[in-house]
C-alpha cells in the first residue's frame, strides 16, 4: 500500500492513560501519547516552516477535544489550549511508524536545551 493510500480507521483516545490509539488502513497500529502528539504537533506555530521550536513542559497535556477534518485528517484541540494543529492520516502513519526514533530525539533536545517534560509551576513572589 502506497503512503499516500494510507487512512485511518479508527481512533480511540484513552482519558485516564492519556493515549490515542490509531488503527490504519495498512492494519498497522499505534498508540501514541498526547505528549508526544502535542510536542509533534504539524501546525505552524510548532513546525515554524522547517525549523521546529522545542516544546517543552507537556508531560501531563490531555487532549480536549478530536475532530475529523473531511476525510484525510483529525483536527486534536490539547488542554493547554493548542489547537491549530490538524494532523493528516499520512502525517499520523509517519509519527507512528519513527515514534520511538522521534521521541529520542525529543529527549536528547530537551537535555541539551537544559529543558524537561515536566509542567512548570507558575510562582508567585509576594516580597511583603
Amino acid at each position: 500500500m502506497d503512503q499516500s493510500e494510507i487512512e485511518v480507521t479508527k481512533l480511540h483516545y484513552h482519558k485516564q492513560s492519556r493515549v490515542l490509539d490509531i488503527h490504519f488502513s495498512d492494519q498497522s497500529h499505534a498508540s501514541l501519547t498526547a505528549e508526544f502528539l502535542r510536542v509533534f504537533s504539524p501546525s505552524a506555530e510548532v513546525r515554524r516552516h522547517g525549523a521546529p521550536i522545542l516544546v517543552a513542559n507537556k508531560k501531563q497535556v490531555s487532549i480536549k477535544q478530536l475532530s475529523v477534518v473531511g476525510q484525510y485528517a483529525v483536527k486534536l484541540v490539547f488542554d493547554d489550549g493548542h489547537d491549530t494543529g490538524i494532523y493528516s492520516w499520512h502525517y499520523l502513519h509517519q509519527l507512528a511508524t519513527n515514534q520511538e526514533t522521534l521521541w529520542q530525539d525529543y529527549l536528547q533536545r530537551l537535555q541539551a536545551a537544559n529543558a524537561n517534560r515536566e509542567a512548570a509551576i507558575a510562582i508567585k513572589f509576594n516580597p511583603y
